[in-house]
């Protein structure tokens, strides 16, 4: 199961670098394909707001 972006997203850009398949879309709040997403967990590891689950 893909990772999801919440509402609490700032919309830093920090996730964006950690996604090793690219799988993240920027936006007001950021959005991850969850066709693309391998559910590594990198972006959530990286996200200052807390903003990304499983």
């Amino acid at each position: 199961m893909a990772h999801v972006i919440t509402d609490d997203c700032i919309a830093c850009g920090t996730c964006l670098d950690e996604c090793p398949v690219g799988a993240i879309a920027e936006g007001d709040i950021y959005k991850i394909d969850p066709d693309v997403c391998t559910d590594c967990g990198s972006c959530a590891d990286a996200c200052p707001s807390e903003a990304i689950e499983a």
